[in-house]
């Protein structure tokens, strides 16, 4: 990023799942788990909506960008990291529902993944400022998730995107946007091969804003960030909701609720024909090895729910 930025003096140290700092009028959040490529388990979750808080009650920000440290933006929900957390409590923020702490079957995991995985999102995504994902490497499956709540997306030419979670037998991750972040017909490619696609290719398809070279990534995502900082604030939030306002008009959160049950009865289709797995004999290492580079042939690393 720009050389005449400094990051603020309370910037949580290294060993913190979301580093917060903040460059002139942009916020920057990072998600901090580079030696599991950024994995998203509870903690991390909860540490980026403090982040997201705390950038929109500061007055001298006006735009976020989120990142990801390290190699590879995201590769998905944490699915057998040492820092799994998905049985410890954390109050809910996004949903009003029962902890899923103590429950059982369907009531378990609809309670979690109401609370951190469609409603985290739907939470971000009306975050009152302009957020720009700045994505290299992987984002796969969950990371998906978080990119699409953003406004904008900056990826790097070697960035690559897939949702393989169809080898779960599972229609696709929670946050169900794949129709409106890219269309139906290159949501269903997306879908069905579960390929890794080119930051070139989503960016044909429309889900990508731009693709700059892998090392000016961070430079020309602050560079846009700054630049949009230059309109008023409230403006921009106005501009905003009616933008996401639009979308839901086509019919993107109705849509996402009838998936979302979809999602459900695929986990719960799993756990009875597979002894009680939820995710279909899958884990992340199978679900890397099965996904191909479009084109090429090639498996990609990384990957989760």
């Amino acid at each position: 990023m720009t050389e005449n930025t400094t990051p603020t003096a309370d910037r949580p140290d290294a060993e913190e799942p979301v580093t917060y700092e903040t460059r002139g009028p942009v916020a920057v959040v990072t998600m901090n788990r580079p030696e599991y490529r950024n994995a998203q388990n509870s903690a991390m979750t909860y540490a980026l909506d403090a982040a997201f808080v705390r950038a929109v009650e500061d007055p001298a920000v006006k735009v976020i960008v989120l990142a990801g440290a390290g190699k590879h933006f995201s590769a998905g929900h944490d699915i057998g990291t040492p820092g799994r957390d998905v049985d410890q409590h954390f109050e809910n923020t996004a949903v009003l529902w029962w902890d899923h702490v103590g429950k059982q079957g369907g009531d378990q995991r609809f309670a979690r993944e109401s609370e951190v995985y469609l409603g985290m999102c739907r939470r971000w995504r009306e975050i009152p400022k302009p957020v720009i994902a700045s994505v290299q490497g992987a984002c796969i499956a969950g990371a998906l998730m978080l990119a699409w709540s953003c406004d904008l997306i900056v990826a790097s030419d070697d960035a690559f995107f897939s949702d393989p979670v169809v080898r779960m037998g599972i229609p696709g991750v929670e946050y169900f946007a794949h129709p409106w972040v890219m269309g139906p017909r290159a949501a269903k490619e997306f879908l069905f091969t579960g390929d890794r696609f080119t930051a070139q290719q989503a960016k044909e398809w429309g889900m990508v804003s731009r693709v700059v070279p892998r090392s000016e990534l961070e430079e020309e995502s602050l560079a846009l960030a700054e630049r949009i900082a230059e309109m008023p604030t409230f403006g921009l939030a106005l501009t905003k909701k009616a933008v996401n306002q639009c979308e839901d008009l086509m019919g993107m959160r109705a849509g996402m609720d009838s998936v979302f049950g979809l999602h459900h009865f695929a986990h719960a289709h799993n756990a009875e024909v597979s002894g009680g797995d939820s995710l279909g004999g899958q884990d992340a290492k199978s679900m890397a090895s099965g996904a191909r580079r479009a084109g090429d042939g090639g498996a990609p690393k990384g990957g989760g729910e």
